[in-house]
């Protein structure tokens, strides 16, 4: 059997079909191309090939993209789904985003099409059980309380609310940050920077759309109401805090870009972000692991891979790549209990969040950099072992 991908592209006009097919003869090697006029055309495909990804126009006579890649989740969930489409306005997208993984804006650069199709395969491959992949691909949102959405819809109702004050809100709720910073990044909106901070993004998305986005949130969020034994959605958005809050001051100690330092803080609020993948969609085994973990004196990655196959790190990693997240980003969430395995040579995003969430974790009787539960065998590798106690004395309190 081929181990070639197999992609699926649909557009209702043929001369973009026949573009996308001469713009990527070179990938004819790894890839397993197959291009559908309409979404009824692309559902019979499916029907017959197991595909890894879909790339779809939004707007199409019939059948929408929307409809289409609705369709596709339900019915084979773990395909990835990107959008390819021409000018739309944010009604439109907004109305798209439940189940849509990535906007891509026509004319798409081919080597932005070529790599975003080959890192979130890329992404994939962290799963042989098709099972893990599809825990991520169909969801549509992550799970984000219900409190907190009705405090922010109050919130756009005072007179002369400002950007920063929606964006501070914004930032106290991890699927909330996680979903508006996916959608103000895509190439629909045609920006020219990355953006990581929850107040740039209602500054650029506008509070109409910010408003809209959390309404249609409050209908996609898919966390079960019922209490997960050992989990606390609050305490893990005060862990996360404070890990991006330290990530942050470490990576500015180290004379980081400010651009970089505040990506070490986006880092260090979504690092865990898994571990809501896992409270919405395998609420009962998550529940297990946690007292697994507990009784057997496990990490919390080792109890989850026993229990459930993988580990939070690598759930999140992958859920941050299909949202077209930065690779620093991607990496923190992957690497930040084993930084050793990460590539880089050198002090990076990831190392900043390793070591912060290792100072947050610590026991609050000491403060000694020889209690952390730390990769000193990476960090002298990569020559920074000495700049521990440095790291420490400029964090904050992580109380």
């Amino acid at each position: 059997m081929s181990d070639k991908k197999r992609i699926l592209f649909v557009d209702d006009e043929q001369n973009v079909l026949d573009g996308l097919r001469r713009m990527l003869r070179s990938m004819r090697s790894e890839w397993d191309m197959a291009f559908a006029t309409g979404g009824d055309e692309a559902l019979e495909i499916l029907a017959t090939k197991r595909f890894d990804v879909i790339v779809s126009d939004l707007r199409m006579p019939g059948m929408s993209g929307k409809q289409l890649l609705a369709e596709v989740r339900k019915r084979h969930p773990v395909i990835v789904r990107l959008v390819l489409s021409g000018q739309a306005d944010k009604d439109s997208i907004l109305k798209s985003v439940g189940p849509i993984h990535q906007f891509l804006q026509k004319p798409c650069d081919e080597e932005m099409l070529k790599s975003t199709i080959c890192r979130t395969i890329e992404m994939g491959d962290l799963f042989a059980d098709e099972n893990l992949k599809s825990m991520v691909t169909e969801l549509e949102s992550l799970p984000s309380p219900p409190s907190h959405q009705q405090e922010l819809m109050a919130q756009f109702q005072i007179p002369g609310v400002s950007p920063k004050l929606i964006g501070e809100s914004i930032s106290r709720d991890l699927a909330m940050t996680a979903k508006i910073l996916q959608l103000v990044n895509s190439s629909f909106f045609g920006l020219r920077r990355h953006v990581g901070n929850p107040a740039d993004a209602v500054m650029l998305l506008g509070m109409d759309t910010v408003r809209s986005l959390v309404m249609i949130m409050q209908v996609f969020t898919q966390v079960s109401q019922d209490e997960i034994k050992g989990f606390s959605q609050d305490a893990l958005l005060s862990h996360s805090i404070a890990v991006a809050t330290i990530a942050k001051k470490i990576a500015q100690t180290e004379g980081m870009h400010p651009a970089e330092a505040e990506d070490a803080y986006l880092a260090g609020l979504l690092h865990d972000v898994g571990k809501l993948v896992f409270a919405a969609k395998r609420p009962e085994e998550f529940a297990e692991a946690l007292a697994v973990a507990r009784s057997q004196h496990l990490s919390g990655e080792e109890a989850e891979r026993q229990v459930i196959g993988a580990s939070h790190s690598e759930i999140g990693a992958y859920l941050l790549g299909l949202w077209a997240f930065e690779t620093p980003i991607v990496d923190a969430a992957l690497y930040h209990h084993c930084p050793g395995k990460h590539g880089c040579s050198r002090f990076s995003i990831s190392t900043a969040v390793h070591v912060a969430n290792a100072i947050v974790r610590q026991d609050p009787n000491t403060n000694h950099a020889a209690e952390l539960d730390i990769d000193r065998e990476y960090l002298d590798r990569i020559g920074v072992g000495n700049r521990l106690g440095a790291w420490q004395d400029a964090s904050p309190c992580a109380a």
